[in-house]
């Protein structure tokens, strides 16, 4: 009697990332090298709740290690603990952990294997606690907020994507004697912010980590002006504040992973330098172009090394917990401990030392 196949499936959750498609391929190609089948779950866990998944082979995943976004599709509201459905022409939200369980039985489904940052590690960590549902995590986020990782994939992409961009900004503050405000993504944490400024040549750099003051923000565009460098680049993470102020936020969307949407602080910037200096500011937001296109060399190699090993934890049967990069090794960690508190800047860690040795201001 031939003995039944092992069987997985693997979603995406939350906002695209560059490197998605590596760690689906790395998935999908361990576990048919280890003669088991593997389903895809489309639309992330929308397609757990509502039955839509598909039989993943060779195929499925042969040339789309270069490409950006997710050939599953992803969402970042579908939460099955608290999922919106029309009733009478209104939004109710209803409990459906019930038939997720349900699909993963239809299907025979061993484990799943979750790609996603913290709302979706959230999800997975609940569905492992409270529906006893054998998950296991892969950190994915351009923000490199997850606590537990010293890296998540994506974010090499989105630093180099803001550092080019910082690159083309030099010629035009250069050339019109402007100061250039750059506004990034990063929701709480300062990352791609900090990382993006040190690559790109920033003068000022304004991190969520650090409330900033205005006062010293002027005080070094005026000192360069005065030293004949008459043009400044400034670089704002999307939740940077003011010292005793609160966060820009651009809009609040019900029934979302991320309900708050962060946007204005690099525009509120620009406003106060040009006002306070007479300089001409600009602000460019760069937005999802730190999100979307083909990941670097750096995310293909750590996306597929992260999708190799979320497959063989399942293989050993090493479940509820999410693969992590400590030491340039890749490791097993808790997923309910992966999923806690975003991972911030630390104010005295080296890299911020070596920008204000550099002589950067971080409005502090």
């Amino acid at each position: 009697m031939e003995q039944k196949k092992r069987r997985f499936a693997v979603l995406t959750g939350g906002g695209d990332c560059p490197g998605l498609n590596a760690v689906i391929r790395a998935v999908v190609k361990t576990f048919l090298q280890n003669d088991c089948e593997v389903y895809g779950v489309l639309n992330g866990f929308n397609g757990l709740i509502n039955d839509n998944l598909k039989l993943m082979d060779y195929a499925a995943v042969s040339g789309i290690l270069p490409r950006g976004g997710t050939i599953l599709g992803t969402t970042n509201r579908d939460n099955p603990f608290h999922f919106a459905v029309e009733e009478n022409g209104e939004l109710v939200y209803k409990d459906m952990r019930e038939k997720v369980i349900e699909n993963l039985r239809k299907y025979d489904i061993e484990a799943l294997v979750v790609i996603g940052g913290d709302g979706s590690l959230n999800i997975g960590a609940e569905l492992a606690r409270e529906c006893d549902i054998k998950v296991v995590g892969v950190p994915k986020t351009i923000d490199n907020d997850l606590p537990c990782t010293e890296r998540t994939f994506g974010f090499d992409t989105a630093m180099a994507m803001a550092t080019e961009a910082l690159d083309r900004l030099h010629t035009t503050a250069e050339s019109h004697h402007r100061v250039m405000v750059l506004e990034v993504m990063g929701r709480y944490a300062g990352w791609i912010a900090l990382h993006s400024g040190i690559a790109g040549g920033a003068d000022v750099i304004l991190l969520p980590e650090i409330p900033y003051k205005l006062e010293p923000v002027i005080a070094k565009i005026q000192a360069r002006k005065a030293a004949g460098k008459n043009f400044s680049i400034v670089v704002v993470a999307e939740g940077a504040r003011p010292e005793g102020g609160e966060m820009s936020i651009a809009r609040m969307v019900e029934g979302s992973f991320e309900p708050i949407r962060l946007g204005g602080a690099g525009e509120k910037v620009a406003q106060a330098i040009e006002e306070q200096t007479g300089i001409e500011s600009r602000c460019t937001v760069l937005g999802y172009l730190q999100r979307g296109g083909s990941p670097t060399a750096f995310d293909r190699v750590l996306s597929t090394r992260y999708g190799v090993a979320a497959a063989e934890a399942c293989l050993r049967r090493e479940y509820n917990v999410m693969v992590s990069l400590y030491h340039d090794q890749i490791v097993t960690v808790f997923i309910q401990k992966a999923a806690s508190k975003p991972r911030q800047v630390p104010v005295d860690s080296e890299i911020i030392r070596t920008g204000r040795q550099l002589g950067l201001c971080f409005g502090d």
